[in-house]
């Protein structure tokens, strides 16, 4: 076995078991807007197509 390294990026990710409550509060915030945005997408884009041939 090789001896541990430090890490060289820039920036320090904390394990996962360590996130902060805000963070996690803001992963699901963001999946929900996500996900509504997604679904809002696909329904404009079905009544477009729908529209376009119905006409």
């Amino acid at each position: 076995m090789s001896p541990r390294r430090p890490s060289r990026g820039a920036t320090r990710r904390p394990r996962p078991g360590q996130r902060l409550k805000f963070e996690c509060w803001l992963d699901r915030w963001l999946d929900r807007a996500v996900d509504i945005a997604v679904l809002t997408a696909l329904a404009v884009g079905l009544a477009a197509l729908l529209l376009t041939l119905l006409r």
